[in-house]
């Protein structure tokens, strides 16, 4: 199963899937490739938060990090930074992105998503109980230096953490821990 999953991950992060601003649901160079169209080419927010989350699943958080910046990115080139439901998928030049022209703006879906891609970026997953919290080679992307998460709750305990970017892993700073909750990192 590893081996399929780096398989797959590779092949959503090349160049034919992955086009700078997210991965496309049809890759560049297969038959029904479009960049235009809904289902054949664009890219969903939402549809790269689960690939994100499952690449973290299988240990691939580099990849999760990526698809987060490139979506970080994206919401800084959209009015008032709000996410699309989905972009047209061109390959990446510049600043700005293809808009699909009839795309709903702003999407839940795709604004909720951020939410799982970061998740999925910190390689985070709170076990309630056994009342842990643990950080698997997570990662923040290069625009951002750190990040606190705030009263962060496992069962009737709660924690504030402080996520610090490192070259090639994440610092945790317990600020505040109130009741009995574990923080984990495994790199």
């Amino acid at each position: 199963m590893p081996d399929r999953a780096r398989r797959v991950c590779d092949t959503l992060m090349a160049d034919a899937s992955f086009n700078g601003w997210g991965v496309r649901t049809v890759a560049a160079g297969e038959r029904r490739y479009n960049p235009q169209s809904y289902h054949n080419g664009s890219i969903w927010p939402h549809d790269n938060a689960l690939i994100a989350a499952g690449a973290s699943r299988y240990g691939f958080t580099e990849a999760a990090t990526k698809i987060l910046s490139a979506t970080l990115e994206l919401s800084e080139a959209v009015d008032l930074h709000r996410l699309p439901e989905l972009i047209c998928g061109f390959t990446r030049r510049g600043r700005e992105p293809t808009l699909y022209p009839v795309a709903c703006a702003p999407q839940a879906w795709a604004a909720g998503a951020v939410y799982l891609m970061l998740a999925a970026s910190l390689g985070i997953h709170i076990d309630a109980p056994a009342r842990r919290i643990s950080f698997s080679r997570g990662r923040l992307p290069e625009s951002i230096d750190w990040i606190r998460l705030t009263d962060l709750k496992v069962g009737d305990a709660s924690v504030d953490l402080q996520l610090e970017r490192h070259p090639h892993d994440l610092g945790v700073t317990i600020i505040r821990r109130e009741g009995d909750v574990e923080i984990v990192t495994v790199k």
